[in-house]
């Protein structure tokens, strides 16, 4: 029985696979960092259309594939697939679903619309992942989300997971990006949101503008930790959360090559001195 301690990244992009921004390679650094440490790390992202399965050499994992994951009364087969990652000993789990993942754009149509459906899939990613670390029966000590598709995991680990067994002792770290949407998630968002009676509309309402800057506020607040991701983290958020007991939160820092200060803080959610 492995006695390491374990961290789960959960994460809408990461290099080599897909990089939407600059901190697709920090989500890989961080991973491999902390394999380097002695965690046992294992990493969730969406398996959006344009990431090249043959290249990647992703296969899918039959024994895990198979849950439905329900998103206001609908049900959505969920496909797992995994690949190792380059250069590490560590394996990286892609959710897919023929509705919400098969199109080779990410976020916005050729024409850059924002697809309306953006809310569902939010849902689904984060939900489904929450679903997967259950079926792995692998429970986490960290769990380190990042970007604003991830936003709805700390409240829903509050809410509708917080008697699993398999999260009773997670740690939440949420790494808050400057905003990338101007759009609005839509009139349904929230009652999609609301994926079982553990959660309650009022549970949400941080998030019910449904807008980047919502996402990142509301993730902050039910996060453990915070990482700001950029200079142009939103100030207000940052100084409401300063005045929240007990909230971590870690500074950006543009020169960050060695990662020491994210080790810290997961040994500081770990309780290690």
């Amino acid at each position: 029985m492995s006695t390491k301690k374990r961290i789960l990244f959960i994460a809408q992009e990461m290099s080599p696979y897909l990089d939407l921004s600059e901190y697709a390679a920090m989500v890989n650094k961080m991973a491999i960092k902390s394999n380097e440490a002695g965690l046992e790390v294992r990493v969730i992202m969406p398996r959006f259309g344009n990431i090249n399965e043959r290249r990647h050499r992703l296969h899918e994992v039959v024994r895990l594939s198979g849950i439905n994951i329900v998103i206001d009364g609908d049900d959505y087969p969920l496909i797992i697939k995994v690949a190792s990652l380059p250069n590490a000993r560590l394996q990286v789990y892609f959710l897919d679903n023929e509705d919400y993942f098969k199109r080779k754009a990410v976020f916005n149509d050729d024409d850059g619309t924002f697809y309306d459906d953006n809310a569902a899939r939010m849902v689904f990613f984060c939900k489904g992942a929450l679903e997967t670390v259950k079926k792995f029966g692998w429970p986490p000590d960290i769990i380190h989300c990042s970007g604003w598709m991830t936003s709805l995991i700390p409240v829903y680990l509050k809410t509708a997971y917080k008697k699993e067994p398999v999260f009773a002792h997670s740690r939440t770290v949420y790494s808050m990006e400057p905003n990338s949407f101007k759009e609005k998630l839509g009139a349904t968002f929230l009652k999609k949101a609301v994926i079982s009676n553990q959660i309650k509309e009022k549970d949400l309402e941080l998030y019910k503008e449904g807008t980047n800057a919502a996402l990142n506020k509301g993730a902050a607040k039910y996060a453990d930790a915070v990482v700001l991701t950029s200079d142009k983290a939103d100030k207000k958020i940052v100084d409401e959360l300063k005045t929240e007991k007990g909230k971590i939160i870690l500074p950006f820092k543009k020169d960050n090559e060695d990662l020491a200060d994210y080790i810290q803080l997961y040994h500081q959610l770990l309780g290690a001195k």
